[in-house]
């Protein structure tokens, strides 16, 4: 399968540097991990211990996902300033990627509370060297002037999800399905710890991406950037002046990221708590694990990124501006949660088709397309090189935010009664509402700073050596 997905790749991406490839199946299978783990760890919480749960209530379990959600990418600052400071971005990725495998084997052998948590915090912490060095290896591959940039994002966009969507099914079902669970005790195992094989088997997935990595990184990435060994980003230095400018509106785009991931998130908490309770999960009398719908915001991003690619290529320098995209993100955001307003109503009487999820999925699925993979590009294309790390540890603290903030709403929409939950629903719509038609009305005060700051270089008054900690 995997040499297939490769020679795909490299059809696809034939218009792009090598090393995306490499990055591509390196993401795909740290997202696989990720989301493996989202998938099941809420319904895990919440189970009795009785039938190899935790017993969490169900609002501490989302808060208690909302945190983890939070550190995942809370932590990414601290990666980001120690590949800026010390190991650079390759080695980052590779020691993060060895700490997320071994968190998901504590979480897999350990059956206790202190076993997931401590598996939780090294899920976290590998990740938070991981995550922002990856894209900005990405970032790497493009001049800032590329008009292949958020084209290549888009399709580096798709890896994520191709695990995103693989995950839930596999870990999904080694942890649900009845027939995993009848094949453990056939063997003499407990079945109750069917959870702790999909814990496993996302870990397996950190470490098929610690494989290719480390195999397609020399013939991939030091062909597409000039330079030896480890890399170190070397950059001009920059005026305090320009630098404020930059992060001020890399500060609107965290802004729009907080907002859009408080409802992106939501899919490991209040939906997925929905589907395992309020929505049918029956397919022509075939009966799936509810944790299968986590899969479907990915297949949405795996249709749709291609065809944003090829639209931002076809578009060129016509395209909406970035700021401009990310608005439109958060305006699909909150027609997705609208199109809960019905849905919650309809669960008063009896079990909900399946088809209000998809439909609001595939709203989320158009706004991460509009705002995810066009925020990692612009980020790296508007940072200092020698703070590009920092940079995008920023970003992924402000998703770590909003999915910080998707833990709290979702213990606000009280999932443990079905009553209430349309209002609710109603409410947190208006509230994602107010804030993206606040944001547009920025946008159009600072688009034409973040279009004019991604085509030119920094100043060279201030040196960027100094935050970044070398000595002069």
């Amino acid at each position: 399968m995997c040499s297939l997905l490769w020679d795909i790749a490299v059809l696809a991406f034939s218009r792009h540097p090598d090393g995306l490839r490499c990055l591509f199946f390196t993401e795909l299978w740290e997202r696989f991990s990720f989301y493996g783990l989202s998938a099941i760890l809420v319904l895990y919480l919440v189970l009795p211990v009785d039938e190899g749960g935790l017993g969490y209530a169900t609002d501490d379990a989302v808060v208690l996902y909302g945190n983890y959600a939070m550190a995942v990418y809370l932590l990414s600052v601290a990666g980001g300033f120690i590949a800026d400071r010390w190991t650079g971005p390759d080695r980052a990725v590779l020691i993060g990627g060895v700490i997320i495998t071994a968190g998901h084997a504590l979480m897999a052998l350990g059956h206790s509370a202190a076993a997931l948590l401590t598996g939780l915090g090294f899920v976290a912490a590998g990740t938070g060297l991981l995550k922002p060095n990856i894209s900005v290896l990405v970032g790497q591959l493009y001049a800032a002037d590329d008009d292949r940039r958020d084209a290549g994002f888009s399709l580096f966009y798709m890896g994520i999800n191709v695990g995103a969507f693989l995950a839930p099914l596999i870990c999904g079902y080694l942890a649900q399905s009845d027939r995993f669970r009848d094949a453990l005790a056939e063997l003499g195992l407990d079945p109750r710890t069917s959870w702790h094989w999909g814990f496993g088997a996302a870990g397996v997935g950190m470490l098929l991406g610690l494989i290719v990595f480390v195999a397609r990184r020399w013939p991939a990435i030091r062909a597409a950037r000039p330079g030896t060994g480890w890399s170190r980003p070397v950059a001009p230095p920059s005026g305090w002046a320009d630098l404020s400018r930059r992060f001020g509106v890399i500060a609107f785009f965290c802004a729009c990221s907080i907002l859009f991931f408080s409802v992106l998130q939501q899919a490991a908490a209040s939906l997925n708590l929905f589907a395992d309770r309020y929505t049918r999960t029956e397919l022509f009398g075939w009966v799936f694990p509810s944790s299968w719908f986590q899969s479907v915001p990915a297949l949405y991003v795996i249709v749709l990124a291609p065809l944003f690619s090829a639209l931002w290529i076809r578009l060129g320098t016509r395209q909406p501006d970035s700021a401009t995209k990310m608005v439109i993100g958060l305006f699909a955001a909150a027609a997705a949660l609208a199109v809960m307003i019905p849905a919650a109503a309809a669960a008063q009487t009896a079990a909900v088709s399946p088809l209000w999820l998809l439909a609001v999925y595939g709203l989320i699925g158009i706004g991460e397309m509009c705002l995810s993979p066009v925020g990692l590009s612009s980020v790296t294309q508007i940072a200092p090189a020698r703070l590009v790390g920092v940079a995008m540890g920023a970003w992924f603290v402000a998703a770590g935010l909003g999915g910080k903030l998707a833990g709290e709403f979702s213990a606000w929409l009280n999932l443990d009664a079905v009553d209430g939950l349309a209002d609710a629903f109603a409410r947190q719509a208006g509230l994602i509402l107010v804030g993206a038609l606040l944001l547009a009305g920025i946008c159009r005060l600072i688009r034409d700073t973040a279009r004019r700051l991604a085509t030119t270089a920094p100043d060279p008054e201030t040196p960027t050596a100094l935050l970044a900690g070398d000595t002069p």
